[in-house]
């Protein structure tokens, strides 16, 4: 679609959109006591009594709600005063409602269980928020553990010998969803391999998940979707005093979580995260003489510091590091000798050091809804490797700055989002005897719009322009967002915009040195990634008795317009790299439906579809290791203390690279052309023990389903034949666990 028919399309929207728009009753809710003296009341539910649509005054106790086509019956509803309901409100007016009577009412205690994960009603973009609720549904170690019973994101390993694991989105690879934290872009370039691991799942307040192309106040990097991260905050409403967390499973894996938060001043405060683990167990479940898992050490601190916004200014500001040890290969591989060294046994070693420091502020003005704001983040991150006889070392320097200024135009219905970004990234990369060195600046300034009617229509419209200088191209990011909602909780979302990425070739696909493969760069050095993406969502609430069912669709296409391919079929010992010279596109259709069944039992039931094809060696074929399909089912149930939760994954097949090639894997049966239909178990019980302890118990993999040889020429791996990155499925069968928790509030 061409930029000027998005733009014809944006103005079209927000002419019908005001059209709809015309007519309010606006005023101001009093409360008047005994004397006369009336006081405003912020808070107060303003609706239409028949379709239950409204408002709710702001601080000063101000409302201004659409009229209703027909409907002229307005309530006026706030806790301690009886409703009113005033009639016959069908044109036009200035209306100040005074509350007389006040509603003393008893003291009551409600009980409520948090949803999982839901897509929240009043954004434009279709995001799904994953609560804390979720978090605790898994044993959830990390944020790689956290998509266990998602839906839309996949998490799958890498390779056989490293542990990475990498996660799909739509149908394509992690690389292509712009992974966040609090807002601000993270986990990019060195940090992409492992990034999943460096997030540990009882740091986290909850996640956001977006499809499709995001808000060009990020950035001009999401492509297939977002994934931000929201950590714990130092508040008293926001996270707990003290939190402790010991986890161990069968592997010997030890996992050691706590976080505790201090009061600053009045409003003020610091928290504390920790984190350690340790894999320490050699365990080889298949007997082809290489850990199932490699040896891993990880010690992980994050220091935070939060001013709210109580006054007119507020921010943020935090320091991570992070150190990780990897140790994987052969069972008997010594990391003190090497097979250049005359040791003939296979080894992997990956020494990891990652440094953060970022701050976010912001300043309200005395106009409404008007502010100022700034992002800024610094990043290190280090990484000496070696891959049998491969090395691999790299350095990273990073940084991001972000300034925002929101504001409206007119009235609160037409607001504007104006601001200026500029990112720098300087790797410095060394494979064996090759260096490659790159320095990016890349400064930019976009302009956001955003209509909403406060009752069916939202649009958000934006653009923004920067200038890569390391490639020496302008970027030109288009990106539209329209949600239309009826009164019968029916809402549409669509999207369609432009994503931009720079190719980290390296860093990003740095598990295909597991293997004997000779890497070639073919043609001229890869060019920027560009695509279109598409899409729309519908979701429907169902009520059914006291008991809500939700049900959503969505459809989304991206088309690459260029794409870095790594071709793995041309031959069985080569990866060839070079620009798309083709056709590639994704198609991603997912249904999904949640209720609650019976009290304190959820249901979750989820289907996709993907059709993932790009241009390989002159076809166009269907990209390797995506499965076409894949089914949910998670159930919940939570009497009482108790909390049991079982999911199952339905995976279907993925295509294989060709390795006729490859004698040995032709040899040993492992040349197949896709892989085969699996299912995955994993199920966890959960006991509250006061209000302090928790313990938790479960399995992973119940169904012991794992991929039996997944390295070629395991025996020989000097070998032209040695290959472990041809991964399609699990690597190791039924693991149990054991945690337990410990908070004060």
């Amino acid at each position: 679609m061409k930029t000027k028919q998005i733009f014809l399309i944006i103005l079209l929207l927000s002419f019908a959109s005001s059209m709809f728009a015309q007519g309010f009753i606006e005023g101001t809710v009093y409360e008047q006591d005994e004397n006369g003296k009336r006081t405003p009341i912020p808070g107060v539910n303003v609706y239409w009594k028949i379709v239950n649509e409204g408002v709710v005054t702001d601080a000063n106790g101000h409302y201004k709600i659409p009229l209703h086509e027909r409907i002229g019956c307005l309530v006026f509803s706030c806790i301690s005063y009886e409703n009113d309901t005033v009639h016959h409100m069908v044109e036009p007016a200035h209306y100040d409602h005074v509350f007389h009577s006040v509603h003393m009412l008893n003291e009551v205690e409600i009980h409520a269980r948090e949803k999982a994960s839901f897509i929240n009603p009043i954004k434009a973009m279709a995001v799904q928020e994953i609560t804390s609720e979720n978090l605790k549904r898994a044993a959830c170690c990390t944020l790689a553990g956290s998509f266990e019973n998602n839906a839309s994101v996949d998490v799958a390993y890498s390779d056989a010998v490293t542990g990475a694991k990498q996660i799909q989105l739509l149908g394509l690879s992690g690389i292509y969803t712009q992974m966040m934290t609090e807002v601000i872009p993270n986990f990019r370039g060195l940090a992409s391999t492992f990034g999943l691991n460096y997030v540990p799942g009882t740091w986290m307040n909850g996640i956001q998940v977006s499809k499709g192309t995001s808000s060009v106040r990020n950035g001009f990097e999401s492509i297939t979707g977002q994934i931000n991260v929201d950590y714990k905050e130092p508040l008293p409403d926001k996270s707990e005093k003290v939190f402790l967390n010991l986890y161990a499973n069968s592997m010997l894996m030890t996992d050691f979580n706590f976080n505790g938060r201090v009061k600053v001043g009045k409003n003020d405060g610091i928290m504390l995260f920790g984190h350690v683990s340790h894999n320490h167990m050699k365990m080889d479940s298949n007997n082809d003489t290489f850990l199932d898992d490699p040896i891993t050490t990880q010690y992980n601190v994050f220091l935070r510091y939060s001013h709210p916004h109580v006054g007119k200014f507020g921010c943020k500001l935090g320091l991570k590091a992070l150190k990780e040890t990897r140790l994987g290969g052969q069972m008997d591989f010594d990391p003190k000798h090497r097979l250049d060294e005359g040791y003939n046994l296979y080894g992997i070693g990956i020494n990891t050091e990652r440094y953060e420091a970022f701050a976010k502020g912001g300043y309200h003005f005395d106009r409404k809804d008007t502010s100022l704001g700034t992002q800024h983040q610094m990043t290190y991150h280090k990484v000496n490797s070696y891959y049998g006889l491969t090395d691999y070392n790299a350095n990273q320097i990073s940084y991001y700055g972000n300034l925002l200024f929101d504001s409206y135009i007119v009235n609160d219905h037409h607001s504007y989002s104006v601001g200026a970004s500029y990112s720098y990234d300087k790797y410095d990369e060394h494979l064996n005897d090759s260096a490659f060195q790159r320095i990016e600046h890349v400064p930019g300034a976009f302009v956001e719009y955003n209509f909403s009617d406060d009752h069916h229509w939202n649009v958000i419209a934006g653009f923004r322009a920067d200038y890569n200088t390391y490639y020496h191209k302008m970027l030109y990011t288009p990106r539209l967002h329209v949600r239309f909602k009826t009164h019968d909780e029916l809402a549409i979302r669509a999207s369609a915009g432009r994503g931009y990425r720079s190719p980290n070739v390296l860093a990003e696909n740095s598990t295909m040195m597991a293997s004997s493969r000779r890497i070639i760069f073919v043609g001229e050095k890869p060019k920027m990634e560009e695509a279109w993406n598409y899409g729309i969502n519908i979701t429907k609430g169902f009520d059914i008795g006291w008991r809500e069912l939700t049900i959503q669709a969505d459809f989304y296409r991206t088309d690459f317009v260029n794409q870095i391919v790594l071709d793995r079929d041309a031959d069985a010992h080569q990866i060839r790299i070079y620009n798309l010279d083709g056709r590639s596109y994704s198609n991603s259709a997912q249904i999904e439906a949640n209720c609650e069944i019976f009290k304190d039992f959820d249901l979750t039931l989820a289907f996709r579809y993907n059709d993932v094809k790009m241009t390989i060696n002159d076809t166009l074929r269907e990209k390797p290791f995506v499965n076409r399909y894949k089914g949910l089912i998670t159930m919940s149930y939570a009497p009482g203390t108790w909390q049991f939760d079982l999911t199952t994954q339905f995976n279907g097949d993925s295509r294989v690279p060709n390795l006729s090639g490859n004698a040995t894997a032709v040899a040993n049966g492992q040349n197949i052309e896709r892989s085969p239909f699996y299912v995955i178990m994993n199920a966890q019980v959960m006991k509250k023990f006061g209000k302090c302890w928790e313990v938790y118990i479960g399995g992973e993999n119940l169904t012991n389903f794992k991929q039996k040889y997944p390295i070629i020429s395991a025996d020989n791996p000097t070998s032209e034949d040695f290959d472990a990155s041809m991964v399609w499925g699990p690597l190791s069968g039924i693991r149990a666990y054991l945690g337990v928790r410990f908070q004060i509030k």
